[in-house]
This record gives C-alpha cells, structure tokens and sequence, in this order.
C-alpha cells in the first residue's frame, strides 16, 4: 500500500467525522430558517450565530474556570484584578473563537473587506460588551456569590460553611451566565449591522 493511500484511509474517516455533522447542521438551519419566509437567511444566521455564541460560551467559561482554579484563583491579594484578568481573559478567547467560526460560518459570504479590517470591527463592538460585562460582573459577583451559596444550602447542595474564594468564584460564574446573554444580543445586532453590512 502506497502512502497516498495510507494518508487517504486516514484523513477521510477523520474530515468526514467533522464535516458531515456540521453539514447536516446546516440542513437543519436552513430548513428551520425557511420557515420564516423573506427573513430565512437572516434568522439563519441568527441560529448560527447563536450556536458560534454557544461554543464561544463554552470556551469563555472553560477558560475562566482553568484560569480560576490555577493561576488567577479569586481569593486575595488583589481578588478584583484576578476576577478582572480572568474574565477578560476568557473573553478575549471567546471573541477570537467567536470571530473565525462567524467570518467563516455564519458569514461566508461577508469577504469583501480585509480580515483585518473585519476582525478590528468585530474586536471593538466585543470590546464595548466586554467592558460591559467587566462592570456588570465586578458588580454583582460577591451578592451573587453570597445568593448562591444561600440557594445552594438551601437545596442541601453545599454547606453554608463555603470558602471565600468558593464563593467568589461561584458568584463570578452566575454574574458572567447573565451577562453572556445580554452581550451575545448587543454583539448580534451591532457586528450584523457594521461589521458584517456588506451581505444582503
């Protein structure tokens, strides 16, 4: 057997193990988005910037929570910075996960401008929701933190006698849940309107 061949029996297993789930997908989206008639492939893309939301969902709290458990763990000294640097660090990453799944899935057709160019308009709306978010989850972390515990021990699912840094860092999550929501609307309409305006 050659090693074309080798290299063949290889590759396709595994490219047609990413590639068909998200062709189905597609299928999915589309027949869904028709439904809605004249605004099909705008609630098309609305799906899949909702699932690219979600994935960069996934990473934004897989990287605060790594970040949490090892390097930034939110207890003191300089508990506000750690919880700061590692949402903003979490959010960095989602935004660049973020920007490629939609430049090159949920936008395909959105080439006419540089990527540069593009990822500095889809890199200053996410700042504006990041610096949004900074706020809201400094804000709300420690009486979201201290609510949680008490539903937490309420339900029997934890003891009241909970860490601080426990806390903090449950406190971080449930802020962050809710602001990923509202960032995730303000991100849609702004980037649909400016940063991707160059598709019908």
């Amino acid at each position: 057997m050659s090693s074309s061949n080798r290299t063949d029996i290889v590759t396709k297993p595994l490219a047609s193990r990413y590639v068909e789930p998200l062709r189905r997908l597609n299928n999915l989206i589309t027949r869904l988005s028709l439904r809605f008639g004249a605004k099909a492939k705008e609630v098309e893309r609305f799906i899949k910037f909702a699932i690219v939301g979600a994935i960069g969902a996934v990473v934004d709290f897989g990287t605060l929570n790594i970040l949490q458990a090892t390097i930034l763990r939110p207890d003191e000294p300089y508990l506000d910075t750690k919880v700061a640097l590692a949402t903003g660090t979490a959010f960095t990453a989602a935004v660049l996960s973020n920007f490629t799944w939609n430049r090159y899935w949920t936008y395909p057709d959105s080439r006419s401008r540089r990527i540069r160019y593009q990822l500095s308009q889809f890199f200053l709306v996410n700042a504006i929701g990041m610096a949004f978010r900074l706020w809201f989850v400094h804000l709300l972390y420690s009486p979201m933190g201290v609510a949680g515990v008490d539903v937490l021990s309420t339900l029997g699912l934890v003891d009241s006698g909970m860490s601080s840094a426990a806390q903090s860092q449950l406190g971080t999550n449930i802020a962050q849940f809710f602001a990923v929501w509202i960032v995730m609307v303000w991100n849609f309409f702004v980037n649909r309107y400016w940063t991707y305006n160059d598709v019908e």
